[in-house]
């Protein structure tokens, strides 16, 4: 029996014909002739992509405006032609064309067509970048998403943790950059509390850009602080995540783990609570 692939089940396979033929090659990559479609399809994306980049290069653009204005609208059309080729292909073609790579497909080609009522959204041609996600069927990359799914699962689990620590953070930087303004004045840069918040920002995140530099000795002491105080904030959401996968790997292999509260190893078999003492699990 012929195995059905997502594509299949989702938008519909034909049961014969030129439509079942297209089908097999434009959506299925386990035939050679579906495999080659899928690698000239990639190349010819990041070749278009290549071209709007290139394009803002001003020393090309004036010599080569005709060459990258022709070679856009070749992209866009052998794209039209492609995207329409799903839809005709397809049983379901309103389902193929509101799914994400059905969007995608359709971004890839409006903003050369609306270019030409308002000049300039052809640069938003780059977001064709984004039909590069099809290579993770064609290397056959998709046992990875597991590991994916499996981060944000964990983002999402710390969610309110995360929420937490980022408010701490902005109250910690709005304090700082308060402080900032008073000890250095307009005088030094710091122009308002904004200007002084986003010095803090800056400076807690190690960027540091110097554009604004305190130049007395008490504002050097506070961002001595403030530097300090970024290195360890920078570990918090990393270790907050960390722990949530860890605690996921855990439970998920059955191997016990050690409650919070009485210091007992506890059996990471779903429970919520501690068998020993009762307290709620992490």
């Amino acid at each position: 029996m012929e195995p059905i692939s997502p594509e299949a089940l989702a938008f519909g396979r034909p049961d014969g014909g030129w439509r079942r033929r297209w089908f097999i090659v434009i959506f299925e990559s386990d035939t050679p002739a579906g495999r080659l479609f899928d690698v000239v399809l990639l190349l010819l994306v990041l070749a278009s992509v290549l071209v709007v980049m290139l394009e803002t290069v001003q020393g090309l653009t004036p010599r080569f405006a005709g060459v990258f204005l022709a070679l856009e609208w070749t992209f866009t059309l052998l794209f039209t032609v492609e995207y329409v080729a799903r839809l005709l292909c397809v049983d379901r073609p309103l389902r193929y064309a509101t799914s994400f790579f059905g969007l995608v497909d359709l971004a890839a080609v409006l903003p050369m067509y609306l270019a030409t009522f308002v000049p300039g959204l052809h640069v938003l041609i780059d977001i064709r970048v984004l039909r590069m996600l099809r290579a993770f069927r064609i290397l056959k990359l998709t046992e990875y998403m597991h590991e994916y799914g499996n981060l944000g699962s964990a983002l999402h689990a710390s969610r309110r943790k995360i929420l937490v620590f980022l408010s701490a953070v902005a109250m910690v930087v709005v304090v700082l950059g308060t402080i900032m303004y008073v000890v250095e004045g307009p005088g030094n840069g710091f122009t308002s509390i904004p200007v002084a918040i986003y010095w803090a920002i800056t400076t807690m995140t190690t960027v540091g850009f110097g554009d604004i530099t305190p130049k007395t000795d008490l504002g050097r002491a506070v961002s001595s602080i403030v530097m300090l105080l970024g290195w360890g904030i920078l570990a918090v959401p990393t270790g907050i995540v960390t722990a949530e996968m860890t605690s996921r790997r855990l439970a998920g292999r059955g191997v016990p783990q050690r409650c919070g509260a009485c210091g007992h190893d506890v059996q990471a078999d779903g429970a919520r609570f501690c068998h020993h003492c009762g307290a709620a699990l992490r």
